[in-house]
């Protein structure tokens, strides 16, 4: 009989490593020589339906086999094979060869339940073990600590690596020739008994169960095929295949296991996930270096440098073949001083450094992680097991050309396309299923609401998340709607149910729209905190943004954020009293999220005006009747008294100005006016109008503003005022012009309350001033007040903080007006030597946020002092660079372009712009 020939006189037990090429390869060598009737493997027995699947076409690996308990998807496990691993090479074969092929491991329905008992007992023994005396065990109560073979025998054998001993003695055999093939499997039954006879189960106690099943099955494959069985497994539980037991023992061991209902199916593997120690338990530091080694037996070292070579060239780097002609002779080099067989990883690696790389490790990292690691994503055939979620999502992505990848890459959108569109509502949707295919990142060189930018990267526990997630729905859009609409239910805080609001119409979910703006308006009229309402408002205002480019109906989502903005103008005030420097330094974020967003409301669109104040407002229920009579005020033809207004656009012109009638309170010549029960004062003198005070002395009035500025009127305190917006928000019909006029309103009120923290009031006067409404005159004078010597010095820095702090533009308001920069720079010089140390850090902190460039320009006009040469409001003669007067010629020159950019021309282009054509 020759070598290659295998007696049989028992079953062929090939010891294997998981993932080892050199493993790989004889186990194809020894079964093409023995022949076997029938070839088992380790693996859970529910997959072997799956196995015919492995000759599929389509079917490319790495690929794993997936286990989940049906009731719980998330309790899952993993068997992953790439081409190099001996169990894949042991499956094809036997496809190939027509010869069965079963799994013969322990059932997943006991693993998977295993674990689960396994963490219930480790939960419950955790209060009695936090107190017992770690001195007093005895010796041996310890758990064992799980031996390593590869380790052991590489120690053994004088190596400190076990990936270079393994590579020295099996990797590298095929190159200098092996008669038997059946001896290394030999070999390593023996060194692996030796190992268990040392170490028993070397500290995994589920083994014994695991290879008491395995003993029972290949009883049951010899009692079908005969002798002629080959078994695949890991070469550890080789010693106790081979052992003598009896049925009985065996099925002793397998009484009482817990059990659990499982599904199997494949699912893709990327070489990454093989680098880690899962599934099988054998981690790979080099799966892209060992794939190499399996497909390429000839000359490997050589055709390894020739492709780092190659990715060195995409990457632009000068690669030439004398480069890779002098690695390999330094890599083969390095392996004879090494006393290795041939050049391994460490060999090539050093190489590639020092010839292809010039030293570098850089363009070493890239080697490794593209080629040694690789980014390889298997495939599986459409004919796989999945759930229904899981083919609904296979589809989404054929139709919308969205291919996982496992290297990670930015996918640009632009929304007004239909299926980009399409690519954004499915990757919110798997986001709000938590399903992390994509992140969304910052868009560059575009803010706009009609461009987004993803970073996708795919790996394998995603399909266990989408099986998590098949109990919410057989549909990506059905799943994601329910798992919306629960999340409403369970949200605690009210941001967390604005943030869904957002997702719901970022995803594209109409269905599950209104079961949240339910929960949405719930929480909001139950929640009091300031703080939790404008920090749910900025949400709210982009959903109507998005709702503009994404087609959505938001009329629903305007009212309740008109509702919440109202209530956050009726609270700010008085919960911006009495605050500590960290509660009124969280207190300005949220004076800045909300100011934003009632800025955005006015920017959502013209037709959004009936989305935010109802489609058509009704004012009749506004019974507004001015001396009796009408209301004809001034000839102006307003009749407010049973005339039903239309709120997207239907002004009513009162004293010649424009009134907006789609309200309940109207703002009458800049006065506070509530035209429907709420108080103002009509021409300044309290005259009752039917239960209703209208102050109709000046000009503009807005018969759709919700609050007065008691401020300007002088007749109204705040707290009337408090009270008449938070009687016009119930109402529920707001205007813009006059919700931005009411938040100027309550800036007011904050910038001249003495009880504010100096933070926040310095931020109040620096809105106004940067909105329009308060003259530099005004905020010079309010800066001086705070920064005169009878304020503390600590809260003079605080209002300084709020004023020009932070990345807003404070540092160049202070370079363009010298007498703000002048009364800071003499309070500062002012401030006593006892009370500097304590204000030090906050001014630090204040200009430290400026850009280089104005930290330079302001140290620049303090050294020539500011402030002495100015010649006007926001004009200063004799800066370097600058002239004495603005060139008005030069300035207009430029206003063509504008017009054109803007598009404010009517007629025809003209292409003579800037006197090009003179």
């Amino acid at each position: 009989m020759s070598e290659t020939e295998w007696r049989w006189t028992g079953p062929l037990l090939l010891g294997v490593r998981h993932h080892g090429p050199g493993s790989a390869r004889a186990v194809r060598a020894a079964l093409e020589a023995a022949r076997p009737r029938v070839v088992l493997i380790e693996g859970p027995p529910e997959a072997d339906a799956l196995i015919p699947l492995a000759a599929d076409p389509e079917m490319r690996p790495p690929v794993a086999l997936l286990a989940h308990a049906v009731d719980e998807p998330g309790r899952s496990a993993f068997w992953p094979l790439a081409d190099f691993s001996p169990e894949w090479v042991a499956v094809r074969w036997a496809l190939e060869h027509q010869v069965p092929a079963r799994f013969i491991d322990l059932p997943a329905t006991h693993t998977l339940a295993w674990g689960k008992a396994e963490e219930a007992a480790e939960e419950a023994n955790e209060g009695a073990e936090a107190g017992a005396d770690a001195g007093a065990e005895e010796p041996g109560t310890a758990r064992q600590l799980r031996v390593d073979p590869l380790a052991a025998l590489a120690e053994a054998a004088g190596y400190d690596d076990p990936e270079r001993w393994w590579e020295d003695v099996v990797e590298h055999r095929g190159a200098v020739g092996e008669r038997d093939v059946f001896a290394p499997f030999a070999a390593v039954a023996e060194a692996m008994g030796a190992l268990r006879e040392t170490y028993g189960t070397g500290g995994r106690d589920r083994d014994p169960v695991r290879e008491a099943y395995m003993r029972l099955q290949l009883r049951a494959a010899r009692r079908e095929f005969g002798e002629r069985v080959a078994v695949v497994c890991g070469a550890w539980h080789v010693p106790a295949l081979s052992a003598r037991s009896t049925v009985a023992a065996d099925k002793e061991l397998l009484k009482g296991l817990p059990k659990v209902r499982t599904d199997m199916t494949w699912v893709p593997w990327t070489n990454r996930r093989l680098a880690r120690a899962s599934g099988y338990g054998a981690g790979i530091d080099s799966p892209g270096w060992y794939g190499h080694l399996f497909r390429t037996p000839d000359r490997p070292v050589e055709r390894w440098l020739v492709k780092v070579a190659g990715l060195l060239r995409e990457e632009d780097r000068i690669v030439s073949s004398a480069h890779v002609i002098e690695a390999v002779r330094l890599a083969e080099t390095l392996a004879v001083m090494r006393g290795r067989p041939l050049p391994g990883l460490g060999e090539t690696t050093d190489a590639v450094r020092a010839v292809l790389c010039e030293g570098s490790d850089v363009p070493l990292a890239l080697v490794h992680d593209r080629l040694v690691v690789g980014d390889v994503l298997g495939e599986v055939p459409e004919a796989a097991p999945a759930v229904p979620l899981q083919r609904d999502l296979a589809r989404e992505q054929r139709r919308l050309r969205l291919k996982p990848e496992a290297l990670e890459r930015e996918l640009e959108l632009d929304l007004r396309k239909d299926t980009d569109t399409g690519r954004s509502r499915l990757l919110h949707r798997l986001r709000l299923l938590g399903i992390g295919w994509g992140e969304p990142v910052q868009s560059r060189g575009s803010t706009g609401t009609f461009r987004e930018t993803w970073r996708l990267r795919w790996e394998p526990e995603l399909s266990v998340r989408v099986a998590e997630a098949g109990v919410w729905g057989t549909t990506v859009e059905g799943a994601a709607t329910s798992r919306a609409a629960a999340d409403a239910a369970d949200a605690g805080a009210l941001a967390d149910v604005t943030a869904l609001a957002e997702h719901c119409l970022l995803a594209g979910l109409p269905d599950a729209l209104p079961v949240v703006m339910r929960a949405l308006a719930d929480r909001a009229a139950l929640d009091t905190d300031v703080g939790r309402l404008a920090q749910a408002l900025p949400a709210l205002v982009r959903s109507l943004r998005y709702g503009d480019v994404r087609g959505t109906d938001t009329r629903a989502l305007a009212e309740v954020a008109g509702g919440l903005a109202e209530r956050v103008f009726v609270g700010l005030p008085p919960a911006c009293a009495a605050l500590d420097a960290d509660a009124a330094e969280e207190m300005r974020g949220h004076v800045d999220a909300v100011h934003t967003a009632v800025a955005l409301l006015g920017e959502t669109g013209s037709g959004a005006a009936a989305e935010f104040s109802g489609a058509v407002a009704d004012a009749s229920r506004v019974e507004t009747d001015v001396s009796g009579a009408g209301a004809d005020v001034s000839g102006a033809g307003a009749d407010v008294s049973g005339v039903a207004a239309d709120v997207s656009g239907v002004a009513a012109d009162v004293g010649g100005a424009g009134a907006d009638v789609g309200g309940v309170a109207a703002d009458v010549g800049g006065a506070g006016a509530d035209v429907g029960g709420v108080a103002a004062d009509v021409g300044g003198a309290g005259a009752d109008v039917s239960g209703v005070a209208a102050d109709v002395s000046g000009a503009g009035a807005d018969v759709g503003g919700a609050g007065a500025d008691a401020t300007e009127a002088g007749t109204e305190d705040a707290e009337t005022e408090t009270a008449q917006a938070s009687q016009a928000a119930d109402s529920g019909h707001l205007g813009r012009r006059g919700l931005r006029g009411r938040w100027r309103a309550v800036l007011r009120r904050l910038a001249g309350r003495d009880t504010v923290a100096g933070v926040l009031r310095g931020r109040a006067v620096r809105i106004l001033l940067d909105e329009g409404e308060l003259g530099a005159e005004e905020a010079a004078r309010l800066m001086g007040l705070v920064l005169s010597p009878g304020t503390p010095p600590a809260d003079a820095a605080a209002w300084i903080e709020g004023f020009v702090g932070g990345s807003g533009g404070g540092g160049m308001l202070l370079v363009h007006d010298e007498r703000l920069l002048g009364l800071v720079d003499a309070w500062l010089t002012g401030v006593p030597a006892e009370a500097f140390t304590d204000v030090l850090p906050l001014l630090r902190r204040t200009f430290s946020a400026y850009e280089p460039g104005v930290r330079r320009t302001l140290g620049e006009l303090v050294r020539r002092g500011p402030g002495e040469r100015t010649r006007g409001p926001g004009r200063t003669a004799g800066t370097p660079g600058f002239g004495a007067e603005a060139d008005e010629e030069r300035a207009d020159a430029v206003l063509p372009v504008l017009r054109l950019l803007l598009g404010l021309d009517e007629t025809e282009p003209d292409n003579d712009l800037v006197g090009a054509g003179r």
